[in-house]
């Protein structure tokens, strides 16, 4: 299809993949922009020169537009967007922190701004300094996440009829979700949890297994009262983590509790003392697969959905 996200950024399908620490590398994200959708390199957590690697990996192994995930609370992130805008790579997503002051960087090396946003209100601030479109990402995706439902982001925010498009993120794991969003008056969607279970993504197989294995009700949130919300698979550290949280012990001590956590599941595989960051739709993502094959089966759903919508009279 061709619409107006597809347009902004030189994609065939309007998907762009969330940037999703230490899985999100160059080679998923290469493999997810040679399937037709738009790739992209999570920086959280990495070093610069790591970034540096990945970006030049990912050139050589696609032709193709992809982006730059930066975490604005990270403390080297000048230094990734000053690399990003020596790159010139297509676009960037922005999350975790105030994204206005680096679009005039960002727009002055041609790099396109796509702000995470949770609420109307960074909306109308972000449109207003000249992001070139924005993600509204409800909490049911995985890892950190906001107050607001998918649902709820969609009624606000997508009736403002914004001039920039607008992707809908947070627990749309299957072409079905793709057509509810286009529907609502979405122009594309970011998937995180989906392509986790790809055979590109380089997280660790006790991972993917542990979440192919997983049902509705196998996430939970951690940290949501201390403004740290922080979506995952229950496993023993979620229950450690809220029996403390609940008990009233100090920030800080669960801030120490779960340092290095995210790279034990996800990556090194310890899924019952790391977390696993995946979002809330887990029964429909019960299989690994390449991304060309999963980009191509959620394409064929949301063709097919759209059709069927199109036949319900009222």
């Amino acid at each position: 299809m061709s619409n107006r996200l597809t347009q902004l950024l030189g994609i065939k399908y309007p998907i762009i993949q969330g940037g999703m620490a230490w899985t999100s590398d160059a080679t998923l994200a290469a493999a997810v922009s040679n399937a037709g959708c738009a790739g992209i390199i999570g920086s959280g957590g990495r070093t610069t020169e790591w970034v540096a690697e990945e970006i030049a990996k990912a050139k050589s192994l696609t032709d193709k537009p992809f982006g730059i995930n930066l975490m604005l609370m990270a403390p080297n992130v000048q230094e990734i967007v000053d690399l990003v805008c020596k790159e010139k790579i297509a676009f960037v997503t922005l999350g975790a922190g105030n994204p206005v002051p680096f679009i005039p960087q960002l727009h002055e090396a041609g790099v396109k701004a796509i702000p995470v946003v949770p609420n109307v209100k960074l909306a109308d601030r972000i449109e207003a300094a000249g992001a070139d479109a924005m993600v509204i990402e409800g909490m049911e995706a995985g890892g950190h996440i906001g107050k607001q439902t998918t649902m709820a982001l969609m009624t606000n925010i997508l009736a403002k009829k914004y001039k920039i498009p607008v992707l809908v993120a947070g627990g749309i794991s299957d072409g079905r979700g793709i057509a509810a969003a286009l529907l609502m008056g979405g122009d594309g969607v970011q998937m995180g949890s989906a392509f986790l279970l790809t055979t590109e993504c380089p997280a660790h197989e006790n991972a993917k297994a542990a979440i192919v294995a997983a049902s509705d009700t196998d996430s939970m949130v951690t940290g949501f009262s201390r403004g740290h919300a922080v979506r995952c698979l229950s496993n023993k550290f979620t229950a450690l983590y809220s029996e403390k949280e609940v008990a009233g012990v100090p920030t800080s001590e669960l801030d120490k509790l779960a340092t290095g956590t995210n790279k034990l599941g996800i990556k090194e595989g310890d899924t019952e003392n790391g977390t696993v960051m995946v979002g809330q739709s887990l029964n429909v993502l019960n299989e690994v697969v390449s991304c060309q094959q999963l980009v191509d089966k959620l394409i064929a759903q949301a063709k097919t959905t759209l059709a069927e919508a199109s036949k319900i009279e009222l």
